[in-house]
C-alpha cells in the first residue's frame, strides 16, 4: 500500500484546508485509515480515523466539530476537512493505514502499518 498525502499550506486562523490522502496498491477495503500530526519535539498525535465502510470514525477532542474525515471509495482517497483552523493546529500531517483494524479505529501510531510522506499545515494568527 502506498499513501500520498497533500493539500497542506499556509492559512489564516479561522480558515479551512482539505487534505487528501490517495491510496494505491493491494486491496485495503478492510483497513482503517488515520490522520496524525506532529510538531518538532513532540510525539506524533492521532487526529482522526475512519474505516473504509465509514461505519466508524474517531476524533480527538480538540478537533471535534471542526475536522471531518471521510472516504471516497471510487478514488481510493481519504480526506481530512479542516475548518476553523487554529494556530495550535500547525503541524506536519500524516495519513496512515492499519491493515489489522477489524472494523475499529486505533489511535496508536504503532498500530498503523503504512504511512504517507506528510504534508505541512501552518496556521497563522
Amino acid at each position: 500500500v502506498q499513501l500520498q498525502a497533500s493539500g497542506g499550506g499556509l492559512v489564516l486562523a479561522g480558515g479551512s484546508l482539505r487534505l487528501p490522502c490517495a491510496a494505491s496498491g493491494r486491496t485495503f477495503r478492510t483497513y482503517a485509515m488515520g490522520w496524525f500530526r506532529q510538531v518538532p519535539g513532540k510525539e506524533r498525535e492521532f487526529v482522526a480515523g475512519i474505516t473504509w465502510s465509514e461505519l466508524s470514525t474517531v476524533y480527538i477532542d480538540s478537533v471535534k466539530g471542526r475536522f471531518t474525515i471521510s472516504t471516497d471509495n471510487a478514488k481510493n482517497t481519504v480526506y481530512l476537512q479542516m475548518n476553523s483552523l487554529k494556530p495550535e493546529d500547525t503541524a506536519v500531517y500524516y495519513c496512515a493505514a492499519d491493515r489489522r483494524s477489524l472494523g475499529t479505529v486505533s489511535t496508536i501510531p504503532d498500530r498503523y502499518d503504512y504511512w504517507g510522506q506528510g504534508t505541512e499545515v501552518t496556521v497563522s494568527s
